[in-house]
């Protein structure tokens, strides 16, 4: 008979799995052919979760957590599905608890029932049951359970199952944000689980360390040796914990030493002793690495072919922070090979490249052809690219610097205009890092000149002009080169840079100097220019007027009486004051009949001044008139022109262009400042990002100033208060002189 019946059980065993199996299939075809089913109603649903059969109730569970997870009302099924928490089936408890760890906080009284079962299944004999009670009571974030969830962790660290130790070190920051009180014991249990011989228990427990107290280095003393053996082993997360790790404690237990090599002493043939070795004063000073921490390297090099980019960028930061440079050597061709992924891995490893190129460029000379841009290549990439290639220019074989020139003349052409600016302004990084390509940069960059492309030009003139600041002595004959293309520039800022150009060497010999004749060419069409190029037509005008008086000063006659020479014949006395009445205006002083025809005869520098003067006076540009005003008040005076040489011919220093990465210079590899900067988070953040340790005396000083701004609130309201009706007489008064002096200046026009 007993047979007959376990021959039943098993027939109705199967019978069930056979009809779980169809169903199964039935509901996986009709979700394929057909659309969604609609929602069943509170009243189905709850009907599924309290009825006795396995299959309904984990119907109904599943229906609930899809509501759950559509942001759909599903609170008023707690009591429904917590007394399912007992169920023996461990598909039904994985579902309960994923509920439970969502609406736990919003009923605490209902989730502190289920502690007590959740508890029992800390002794199922099912570890993959023990280690989910375990996260699922960690999880409960309800302070009042901190102790139970300790006790625990306790239970868990001596558990024969990997896999419930694992569970039980992820549950350790877990129960120190439930009450920071429990900080010793959790200590004690993390000890315990830093020591496991398990790697992927270590790799959790390291994660569990840095998330509670990283500081707590004493902890990690007698672990250190069989950490860095489980770093192979472990997986990438624990991996990436285990080095950041072993790097905060490198640097704070290994300090760095050096040594001079030393040099042997060689002895005769027929002495007995062996060779001495002495100090040798002139040699080089070699750097010394503690055994431990070669071990800890060793063991990062098999970590460079790891397939987590992540882990790739954290072994190179390892090695660029505590490694000799025969270890950042090995890990430079890992880091290129991260290029070769999709364009999002390629966006950070080009980041983390360009910070380790900035340290040592020599590193990747031989890689450049991976730093070729393409055309599928986004602009953040391309960009930086342009960056690594200018890097490394100064560190390449010729005919390498003709393959990048090359290269950033191509992309010159390209349809993106941020495409075209970058790679500009990256062929004058390379004539300014290398002197002898500075004459092919230069020539370069003039062939862009007769493009038309208006960016492409203005940005090519921005970069000659840099170049050309560099060696102002032997270019002489290019700003005249670029004076001839003024007919056909139509750029304003292209404009602007030329005319610049050509005022800063308007100092030159008479045979050199064209600043005249294009001061004289661009007053005819003042009117149509841009404000741009005004304003630097404006400032050519003062420049050759000032040399021209300089020049001239040594002629006029000593006594400081009479008329000087080389003053300009004054076409409107009205321009002292441009919003005065014409009938208040003082009468014109009689002309000097000995100086002026003579003056007038010599030069027309003085009457273009004049005529530049008189434009600029009836410019609809604010910034353009006073602009004007001040120079004519420099210049008034022809006698005393000291101030205005000190202001308009002031030797101007010579622009040096940073790498665009050069402020992220001292930031750590593998950051997010790297990406997003440290001006993002402000100060504050940037103090954190960069590393920098706070100084404490600032908190004091800040402290104090609150202090007294909120002593000094009080008198400031009433002040205001008094203050009040002052403003209000201001503002009316300001705004009578604006509406009058915009009568008077709409009435000149």
């Amino acid at each position: 008979m007993e047979s007959i019946s376990k021959i039943s059980s098993v027939l109705d065993t199967a019978r069930e799995l056979t009809i779980e199996a169809a169903q199964g299939a039935g509901s996986a075809r009709s979700f394929a052919t057909r659309p969604v089913t609609r929602d069943l109603s509170f009243a189905q649903i709850k009907k599924l979760l309290d009825s006795r059969n396995d299959r309904e109730i984990l119907e109904g569970l599943r229906k609930v957590i899809s509501m759950m997870y559509r942001s759909r009302p599903c609170l008023p099924f707690f009591s429904s599905i917590v007394k399912n928490v007992a169920s023996p089936n461990i598909e039904i408890k994985k579902l309960v608890y994923i509920y439970l760890l969502h609406y736990a906080e919003t009923e605490p009284d209902l989730a502190l029932l289920s502690i007590n079962t959740i508890q029992k299944s800390l002794t199922d004999q099912n570890p993959q049951v023990r280690a989910l009670a375990l996260r699922v009571m960690s999880g409960i974030r309800v302070p009042v359970i901190s102790q139970i969830v300790s006790l625990a962790i306790k239970r868990g660290c001596g558990d024969m199952s990997p896999y419930v130790r694992k569970a039980a070190a992820l549950a350790i920051p877990k129960c120190y944000k439930l009450d920071p009180n429990t900080l010793p014991q959790l200590l004690d249990y993390l000890s315990t689980l830093l020591g496991d011989k398990q790697y992927f228990v270590v790799g959790s427990a390291v994660t569990a360390f840095l998330e509670i107290c990283p500081d707590r280095i004493s902890l990690i003393h007698k672990h250190y040796r069989a950490l860095v053996k489980k770093l192979v082993d472990m997986d990438e997360w624990g991996q990436l914990a285990t080095l950041r790790l072993m790097t905060i404690y490198a640097r704070k237990c290994f300090p760095r030493k050096t040594r001079r090599a030393k040099r042997s002493k060689t002895k005769s043939f027929y002495d007995d002793e062996a060779n001495e070795e002495e100090d040798d004063p002139s040699a080089p000073e070699v750097l010394m690495i503690d055994p431990d921490l070669e071990l800890f390297l060793k063991a990062c090099k098999s970590l460079l072919s790891s397939r987590n980019s992540a882990v790739v960028v954290s072994v190179a930061r390892c090695f660029l922070h505590l490694g000799t440079p025969e270890y950042i050597e090995s890990a430079v061709g890992p880091l290129v090979a991260l290029l070769r992924g999709p364009q999002d891995i390629q966006y950070i490893a080009m980041y983390n490249i360009v910070a380790v190129c900035l340290l040592r460029p020599q590193s990747f000379v031989q890689y450049i052809s991976h730093f070729l841009v393409h055309t599928s290549d986004p602009v953040d990439v391309s960009r930086l690219k342009f960056e690594v290639m200018t890097l490394l220019f100064p560190h390449c074989e010729p005919h390498i610097k003709e393959m990048i020139l090359s290269e950033l003349e191509h992309f010159t052409h390209s349809a993106n205009i941020d495409i075209i600016q970058e790679s500009v302004r990256a062929i004058g990084r390379c004539a300014q890092k290398d002197s002898r390509a500075a004459a092919r940069c230069l020539r370069l960059l003039l062939k862009q000149i007769s493009s038309q492309d208006g960016n492409l030009v203005a940005e090519s003139l921005t970069v000659i002009r840099h170049l050309i600041q560099q060696n102002p002595q032997g270019h002489v004959k290019t700003v005249i080169r670029l004076a001839k293309n003024l007919d056909t520039t139509t750029n304003p800022q292209a404009r602007a840079s030329i005319i610049w150009l050509v005022g800063e060497f308007s100092h030159v010999a008479d045979e050199e100097n064209i600043a005249p004749d294009v001061l004289r060419i661009l007053a005819k069409g003042f009117a149509d220019e841009s404000e741009a190029a005004k304003l630097q037509i404006v400032l050519l005008a003062a420049k050759v007027y000032l040399h021209h008086l300089n020049r001239t000063e040594p002629d006029q006659p000593q006594p400081a009486q009479e008329t000087p020479q080389a003053s300009p014949p004054s076409l409107d006395p009205q321009y002292e004051n441009p919003f005065r009445e014409p009938s208040d205006s003082p009468p014109p002083p009689p002309p000097n009949p000995e100086s002026a025809p003579k003056e007038e005869d010599s030069s027309p520098v003085p009457a273009l001044w004049s005529h530049i003067l008189l434009l600029s006076r009836y410019d609809t540009s604010y910034d353009l008139r006073d602009r004007t005003r001040l120079y004519k008040s420099l210049l008034s005076d022809p006698r005393s022109t000291q101030l205005a040489s000190l202001l308009l011919l002031a030797p101007k220093p010579v622009p040096h262009t940073p790498s665009p990465s050069e402020s992220s210079k001292g930031l750590l590899l593998g950051s997010a400042s790297l990406v997003i900067g440290i001006e993002s988070g402000g100060a504050a953040a940037a103090g954190a990002l960069a590393g920098t340790n706070k100084d404490k005396s600032l908190d004091d000083w800040l402290a104090e100033d609150e202090g007294e701004e909120e002593s000094e609130s009080g008198s400031e309201e009433s002040e205001e208060e008094s203050s009040g009706s002052e403003e209000e007489t201001d503002e009316e008064s300001e705004e009578e002189d604006d509406s009058e002096r915009a009568r008077l200046v709409g009435g000149r026009a």
